[in-house]
């Protein structure tokens, strides 16, 4: 169909460029808001927060089997020891899963935590290492080293990286919000008014004096938009100066 303005006359081609400019440039506006730029790059974030989490979820529950295996040491299968060996990875998971959470959100609102956290850590995912390989060591199989390996490592490199990954998107996040917001349209800011003193108060009221004016509290708020408890004060300060009562 034709377009057609408000008067049901077919537009020129000139004036169909200018809505479609109009538009172009109400949709720019809305894709260079700051809060916009901002909300992608937190998507960008919690994709990178699942998929670290998916992959660091998956890399120990493929070493549950080394380390309940190192833990049962040849124990009877069903037996009490056979099956309390099974608890010992997911404690040293969980344990590790945990610091990990706790550094997302200080990592979102860039709070540094303590030595203690990072030992932590990295003792939880060098003795998952050891558990996991230590069979493949022991009988001397490179292969079964290099399989053992590869798993705890990559949730070792992912734990260190992840907590990186979310303090730079974090700057990201900042650094845009900064940027489209000088160059998107905003508000003037307003002008901030400097703290009125009381001596402040008492100058303009002294310069809004005159020779026959009754010095009063009503006429010191009235002049120098005072509050009404400081008003007395003005008005008793100014009386003293000029001789006059209040």
């Amino acid at each position: 169909m034709t377009a057609q303005d408000a008067r049901h006359v077919p537009l020129t081609t000139a004036q169909k460029l200018a809505q479609d400019a109009a538009e172009a440039a109400e949709v720019r506006a809305y894709l260079t808001h700051p809060d916009v730029v901002a909300l992608r790059i937190e998507r960008v974030r919690t994709q990178v927060d699942r998929m670290c989490w998916a992959g660091i979820v998956l890399g120990l529950a493929f070493t549950m089997t080394n380390v309940q295996g190192f833990a049962s040491a040849g124990s009877p299968v069903w037996s009490l020891a056979w099956l309390a060996a099974w608890v010992l990875d997911p404690t040293v998971s969980l344990i590790l899963i945990a610091i990990l959470r706790a550094e997302q959100v200080t990592a979102r609102y860039r709070v540094r935590t303590g030595p203690w956290v990072r030992r932590a850590k990295w003792l939880t995912l060098t003795a998952t290492y050891v558990m996991n390989t230590w069979a493949s060591y022991a009988a001397g199989s490179a292969s079964a080293i290099v399989l053992h390996s590869v798993p705890p490592l990559v949730v070792f490199v992912a734990a260190e990286a992840i907590t990186d990954l979310r303090d730079k998107l974090t700057e990201a996040v900042m650094v845009a919000y900064a940027e489209a917001g000088g160059q998107s349209t905003r508000e003037p800011e307003r002008p901030t008014v400097p703290r009125k003193l009381f001596a402040d108060y008492l100058g303009d009221a002294r310069a809004a004096w005159s020779p026959g004016v009754v010095i009063s509290s009503a006429w010191v708020r009235e002049v120098t938009g005072c509050s009404r408890g400081l008003a007395p004060r003005v008005a008793r300060a100014l009386a003293d100066e000029v001789g006059g009562r209040p």
